[in-house]
């Protein structure tokens, strides 16, 4: 890069009085270069802090490749060249869904390869002196933990965990904390909560360990980055029910097929932001530690790891929140627990039953979601303790816990009394029957909410599904290719065209173009909501402050618990299933995008508030212009978090592959499981791939605008 040319951090703008407010697509000229990934500059690519060129010697100008072409060119080009593809299609191809003679039967084989670990499952060496060893040490670990929780008995368990949270996050979380479990006893849950809570130790501490050394290797190796990134970004990119398939086939259902799926699940934020950390070591202190005769583990040790404990213990706040998720959906596989109870009652359309097993899991996930975000806040900002005070404390701490242990073994009260227990089943389903009887249908003008349901299924999902289908199976192709092609690279269209084409020759072409019809409806909602109370929120604090608390609660929710309410709402099929998606994914993209807008620098806002334009115009033509690399993040998370809920709405009627995935679970056919699995993971390749902008390369040039 030459002289003179400045970067900065993506989605920025220019400093006041460098770039005048302008509408979107356009920039003032003058001596300052646009900030990259504002999506102003021309050739600037969204999201992505890079731009097509560096500047010349005049200002405000930048040179051009010879064979580079300007963005707007090159996308008129592809959608010239998608065009003319569509009618060679239609008359060399003509219509139809995908052919026969182009899919591929896997069930054969995959139930070979299922008769042959079942039957070498006892045999075999790879199960024998390694996988039987994991799997019996998961067993033991997690039963070890359930009796330890159950010889502490209830007193001693709510004892712990409130000492624990003050010790961590102070006074008041221990309340809430000890509240919480309380509630779990008083729901009449204790057990099952206990169930899930030494489920959710194991797991926890597995997934922190394993994203821990591998976010080291990746921290500290740069060749290590490039190959985990990808392996992260699918783990990261793969609905939650893609993960309890493969682990069944090798450990049938049970606890240690739901530990080791819940493993891989939480472990990849732990990866990424333990070697977020360590690359953002500060410089100087690395330095400093080298210049005085470190070695390479000392400085790890002294440096590297304490400057990023801060994103250590996020990567555990994360790593907690999905491992919990994981817990519950693992419960189709045996993981039992809150989870199974919840399933069970979701099975009978029991909305008391679910919702009093689901609770339990709320505050689980919100008391752990807050001890850890506030751990993490204090760390670093307390001041020091005494070593000596705070060993004292701890061990004052243990002997309150052991002491209320021993008074619960003394008076035979380890397990929650059931007199203290409160039926809540009874006035849910009671509150259900009334809301089925004068909300469900009848309301006058707006309609109840089955009219919706039945609304947003004749009107708009059945008509997207025929469409979907009726399209021929090459134009979905050409299309999911021009999308990809137009935000990303050829690699990036290559890898979506290839993945859908892996679909159809799955034999699941259908049912994932219903799937998709469904997230796409959901994707087209959560959008519209999440984008303007996004910017409502950004453009009042008031309203940022009454959201912040839902926001909160939403997105500690596992996806479970969102059929709850949708089912006693909406009853059982694909609305449903797609209303819990949009609750679900809802909570992210408003966050994302009230952050990108109060992110956008003032300076552009208050010269366009100078210039005479109104509020509306300000955020039509300088906030979203500004903050489009964060807006792009909500599109993207949103597609992928809708994406994870509507495949779990099988179990409420969604069908498609969802449905397919769940039955094979429940039937033991992992053929069907398997390949409705991999179609799933599939499907999100490819969302995330058009969704999701990709860096082009580009060259460097000099200030003359010559390769340099």
């Amino acid at each position: 890069m030459s002289a003179g040319t400045t970067s900065a951090p993506a989605g920025r703008t220019a400093p006041p009085g460098a770039t005048p407010a302008t509408p979107a697509g356009r920039r003032a000229s003058g001596g300052g270069t646009p900030k990259a990934g504002a999506g102003t500059g021309a050739g600037a690519v969204p999201g992505t802090g890079a731009g097509a060129g560096t500047g010349t010697g005049s200002a405000g100008t930048r040179a051009q490749s010879p064979t580079a072409l300007p963005r707007h060119r090159r996308g008129m080009l592809t959608v010239a060249g998608a065009a003319l593809l569509l009618v060679l299609g239609a008359v060399l191809l003509g219509g139809g869904s995908w052919p026969a003679g182009l899919t591929v039967d896997v069930s054969a084989p995959l139930d070979r390869a299922g008769d042959w670990i079942i039957d070498h499952r006892d045999g075999h060496p790879l199960f024998l002196y390694f996988l039987g060893h994991v799997s019996n040490a998961v067993v033991v670990s997690v039963r070890a933990v359930y009796l330890l929780l159950l010889a502490l008995g209830w007193a001693g368990v709510t004892a712990a965990a409130a000492l624990v949270a003050w010790r961590l996050a102070g006074a008041r979380l221990a309340l809430v904390c000890a509240a919480a479990f309380a509630a779990c006893g008083l729901l009449g849950m204790w057990l099952p909560t206990l169930q899930t809570l030494a489920l959710m130790v194991v797991a926890v501490l597995a997934s922190v360990l394993l994203g821990a050394l591998l976010g080291l290797a990746a921290g500290l190796s740069g060749r290590m980055d490039r190959v985990l990134r990808p392996v992260l970004d699918t783990m990261q990119v793969l609905p939650a029910f893609a993960y309890l398939l493969p682990v069944v086939l090798v450990f049938g259902i049970g606890v240690p097929a739901a530990v080791l799926a819940t493993v891989v699940y939480a472990a990849p934020p732990m990866a990424r932001l333990t070697a977020l950390g360590l690359r953002g070591a500060d410089a100087g202190v690395m330095e400093a530690a080298a210049s005085l005769g470190a070695t390479g583990r000392q400085r790890l040790l002294t440096a590297r790891l304490p400057l990023a404990r801060k994103e250590l213990l996020l990567g555990v706040n994360q790593s907690i929140m999905m491992a919990l998720g994981m817990a519950v959906i693992a419960s189709v596989i045996g993981a039992g627990g809150l989870g199974d109870r919840v399933y069970q009652a979701l099975a009978s359309v029991d909305v008391g039953a679910a919702l009093a097993a689901g609770l339990p899991i709320v505050l689980l996930a919100v008391v752990l979601d807050r001890v850890t975000a506030a751990a993490g806040a204090r760390l670093g900002s307390a001041p020091a303790r005494n070593d000596r005070r705070r060993r004292t404390r701890a061990l004052a701490a243990a002997a309150v816990v052991a002491a209320t242990a021993a008074a619960g073994h003394l008076t035979g009260r380890l397990d929650w009394p059931q007199a203290w227990t409160v039926d809540t089943a009874g006035p849910v389903n009671r509150a259900v029957d009334w809301m089925t009887a004068h909300l469900y249908s009848g309301v006058p003008v707006v309609g109840g909410t089955a009219d919706w349901a039945s609304h947003l299924t004749t009107g708009v999902l059945n008509p997207l599904r025929s469409g979907l289908q009726w399209l021929p199976w090459w134009s979905v192709l050409l299309v999911i290719g021009t999308l990809a092609l137009l935000i990303g690279t050829w690699r990036t269209a290559a890898t979506a065209v290839l993945a859908m084409a892996a679909i159809g020759v799955l034999g699941v072409w259908g049912p994932a173009l219903d799937t998709l019809s469904q997230v796409l409806a959901a994707v087209a909602v959560t959008l519209l909501l999440g984008i303007a109370l996004g910017a409502a929120a950004a453009r009042s604090a008031r309203l940022d402050r009454v959201l912040r608390p839902v926001l909160d609660v939403f997105q500690t929710l596992p996806q479970f618990v969102y059929l709850i309410p949708v089912v006693a709402l909406f009853g059982v099929g694909r609305a449903p299933a797609v209303a819990a998606a949009v609750v679900y994914a809802l909570p992210a993209v408003v966050r994302i995008t009230a952050q990108g807008l109060r992110a956008v620098d003032p300076g552009a806002v208050e010269s366009a508030r100078s210039l005479g334009a109104t509020g509306r115009q300000q955020l039509l033509q300088v906030q979203l212009p500004l903050a489009r690399p964060a807006l792009l993040l909500a599109v993207n998370q949103g597609v992928v978090l809708v994406l994870a809920v509507v495949v779990i709405g099988g179990l409420v009627g969604g069908g498609a592959l969802g449905y397919d995935a769940v039955l094979g679970l429940a039937r033991g056919d992992l053929a069907t499981g398997l390949v409705a699995g991999a179609a799933i993971v599939c499907l999100g390749l490819v969302l995330d791939r058009v969704t999701q902008p990709t860096r082009r390369p580009t060259r460097r040039r000099t200030r003359t605008g010559k390769g340099a």
